[in-house]
Order: C-alpha cells, then structure tokens, then sequence
C-alpha cells in the first residue's frame, strides 16, 4: 500500500500548472485547458504594473520614496491575512472571521502592553488567541462536519462582540514605543511591517512547497475523499490550516495595534474581504487544489496600491468602497471563468 509520501501529487507552489511537455496542448474534439497559473501571475503582474503606471502618470505624490513605504505598510496586513487565508482556500474551505480577529488581537497586544508587559510578550499573547480561535474554528469543521462558511461567520460575529465587551465600546491606548515598533519602526530603512509580511510569506511558501504537509493540503482541496484513501488525516490538515489561519491574524492584529497605538470596537472590519480577493486574484481557487503563495502576495499589493492611488487623488472614502467591492466581484467572477475553462 502507497503511503502518502509515494502518491504523485503536483507541486504545491504551482498547483495545477502543466507537469510535462505540451500537457496544455488541446486534444481533439475536446476544450482546451485553462492557462498554467505562471501565466495567470503574469497577467495579474501586468494588470499590477499598469495601475502603478497610471497612478504614477495622475499622482507626482505617488511617485515617491515616502509613499512608497506608506504602501508597504498598508499592506502589511491584508497581506499576512491572505496567506492564511491561502492555505485555507487551498483546502477548499474559507475564513470569514479574520478581520474580527485582527480586532480582537490588536485589543490583547495592546492590553498587554499598557499592563507593561514586555512587547514580545503582548506579541506572543496575540498569537497565541488567534490560533486559538483558528483551533475552535478547526475543530468544528473538520471534527463536527460544520460548514466552514457558517462556523467562521458565527466566529466573525461573536468575536466581534468579544471586543466590544473587551474595550466597553470606548478604546484602549498604549504608549510603548518599543511596542509601537512592531507598526511604525524600521530596519535600515525598511519599514518593520513588511519585513514582518515577508517573514510570513517565505514561512509559508516554504511549508507549502518543501514539506509533507503543504502537499496535504493541496491533496485535500483537489480531492479530499482520495486524500483520506492515501492514509492522509483530513481533519488534522483542516484543523492546522485553520490555527495557521489564526496565527497570521494574530500577527497582523499585532501590527494594526502597535501602529495605531490603541485598539478599538470595530477595528479589522472588511480585512477578510480583503484577504479573500487578494488570494484569488492570485490565482487560487475557491473550489479548492489549485493556486500558491506567490500570487497572493502579488494579489494584495494590487489592492493596496488601488486604495493608496485612490486615497492620494482624493477619491471619496465612499466610492472607494465600491470600487474596492467591484474588485472583489471581479477576483470571484475570475475564478468561476479559471473553473469553467478547467471543465
């Protein structure tokens, strides 16, 4: 008997890309396959470096240095968020309760601090209750056969109001600088946010691509039954996908908080919209088995370079909503266009 490890599976960074010479080539009498996601990240790279050239072209503003870290701190967040939320598309599941965790996250860490304990400390707090979250939310799925869309919904909700009775709907503020540096610092000049989000990506490219588990996981999204017939445990990889999921959000709420220097009721909502259309702008799909952690990063990009563009030609917060909403249609009517081709 074949142990999991003997299986052939694809490659997780390029899940679903041709895996021989001329595999893309259309047989007769049938309809060709959907492009290999390296060309898909090569659209997604031009739609990207356009919108930079037309910011650039309207913006003087957008064009410097300063901006530029501006953009690299934005984000920071959503960014972390979607490469959580990669790993748990990939196994065909989703999260929606990661902007209310950003929110409950932020609250420890910035709790902790004004309690005086040690940064590093209000970070592994944080941590620690959003892989907490992710373990309750795991468990329901994959051991109590929950819907994951209504299981982190719920979690979206009651997590919500867990903040709310948190701060008793007022704020609460810090003034550790040395906390505020995990937001606002830098390290020879590179904003401590994005050196955070690329600590993160390369954790997460390297579980992905180089480990048992990030072959799972991909195993579990293209077909979850055939997994469990190899000998993989479906509900360990569910469950873990979901702690990596609160991990991040942990992180990014770590983040939000040390830059904002207070933590309030509503703070982190929409982030997992954000998250959400930045991984399937990146070429992974909702259904499951396909997709990686490369595109993801370049997914998020494209929306904060979007809002930041917005925001410097003095777009109404308003119509930023919409346009940010009519992306996130359009990252969704992508991949049911990438399914439909596939079939």
């Amino acid at each position: 008997m074949k142990t999991p490890t003997d299986t052939p599976m694809e490659t997780p960074g390029e899940t679903g890309a041709a895996t021989a010479e001329g595999a893309d080539a259309p047989r007769p009498g049938t309809r060709r396959r959907r492009p290999p996601l390296g060309s898909q990240r090569f659209g997604l790279a031009i739609a990207f470096l356009l919108l930079v050239a037309v910011f650039a072209a309207v913006s003087p503003e957008f064009r410097t240095l300063g901006n530029f870290f501006d953009v690299t701190r934005q984000v920071a967040v959503t960014a972390i968020l979607a490469a959580g939320a990669t790993l748990v598309i990939l196994t065909g599941g989703i999260d929606l309760s990661v902007g209310s965790l950003v929110g409950l996250t932020a609250l420890v860490s910035v709790a902790a601090s004004a309690h005086g304990l040690p940064p590093v400390v209000a970070l592994l707090l944080a941590v620690a209750a959003g892989a907490f979250v992710g373990l309750v939310n795991g468990a329901l799925i994959a051991r109590a056969g929950l819907s994951a869309f209504v299981v982190t919904l719920a979690a979206l909700t009651w997590l919500r109001g867990v903040v709310y009775v948190g701060t008793s709907g007022g704020a609460v503020f810090t003034k550790d600088a040395w906390f505020a540096f995990f937001g606002q610092g830098a390290v020879a000049g590179v904003p401590m946010p994005a050196l955070i989000t690329l600590a993160v990506f390369a954790g997460c490219g390297l579980l992905l691509r180089r480990s048992v588990f990030g072959r799972h996981v991909v195993a579990v999204g293209a077909n979850a039954e055939a997994a469990r017939l190899t000998g993989v445990s479906v509900p360990r990889v569910l469950t873990r996908v979901y702690v990596i999921s609160g991990v991040c959000a942990g992180i990014a709420g770590v983040i939000v908080g040390a830059r904002l220097q207070s933590a309030v009721p509503d703070l982190g909502g929409g982030y997992e919209l954000q998250a959400i259309a930045a991984v399937v702008l990146g070429g992974t799909s909702l259904s499951g088995g396909r997709g990686g952690i490369g595109g993801t990063l370049l997914g998020a990009m494209l929306i904060a370079v979007l809002v930041n563009g917005m925001t410097l030609l003095n777009v109404s917060s308003y119509y930023q909503l919409i346009i940010q909403g009519a992306v996130i249609v359009a990252a969704i009517a992508l991949d049911r266009l990438r399914l439909r081709d596939g079939r």
